[in-house]
């Protein structure tokens, strides 16, 4: 049985953007296409095979630890976007503000697809979806420089809707106005899930 199952979902690139340097400002440039290797997006500051720790992960890895990269790039939905601006108040969240790599039309609930979900273009390049991307407070002091007063309102809104961080499984390229078909793991759900969250 293969270990990954196509779906009929397709998702269209719609926006796409590359961080320079996070530690000096979130905000993303947009771009017309983004050429990727294992590393990731050239470029992109996130972008590289290993990355040290962060507070994500200092439960298992010390802060600094070198570790596999799994965060190469930010991939958020056109659709959940709307959903944050619209409870924030706000009549759009323009993606460079969020530090998006990538935004994606037409999956649904896609901040939930499964972790090792794939995403494939027409050319064979593939993302690896690692898990949902839990909102922090550097987007919204991005938000708080372009529109003051919004900006503490994303965290809260962007719950559940934060999209995924992905890291790149086969080189290629994509561009605005591709297509990328999803691929799930083809297992169920472990039935210890709740007993493990519960600690």
């Amino acid at each position: 049985m293969p270990a990954l199952k196509l779906t009929k979902f397709e998702a269209e690139v719609v926006w796409l953007g590359q961080v320079a340097d996070s530690e000096t400002d979130l905000s993303a440039q947009a771009l017309e296409q983004m050429g990727l290797k294992f590393g990731g997006s050239d470029g992109e500051c996130h972008s590289g095979l290993t990355r040290p720790s962060c507070s994500r992960v200092s439960h298992m890895h010390p802060r600094g630890t070198e570790i596999a990269n799994v965060r190469q790039l930010s991939v958020v939905s056109e659709e959940e976007l709307a959903q944050i601006a619209a409870t924030m108040g706000l009549d759009a969240l323009n993606p460079a503000w969020v530090g998006a790599s990538m935004v994606l039309r037409g999956i649904p609930d896609f901040t939930h697809v499964p972790p090792s979900s794939r995403l494939q273009g027409a050319d064979g390049v593939s993302l690896v979806i690692d898990m949902e991307n839990r909102p922090c407070v550097l987007p919204g002091r991005v938000i708080e420089g372009v529109k003051p007063g919004f900006g503490k309102a994303f965290k809260g809104a962007a719950q559940h809707r934060r999209g995924v961080t992905a890291w790149v499984e086969r080189e290629g390229g994509v561009a605005l106005g591709d297509r990328l078909r999803l691929a799930v793991p083809d297992q169920p759900i472990w039935s210890q899930i709740e007993t493990a969250r519960a600690g």
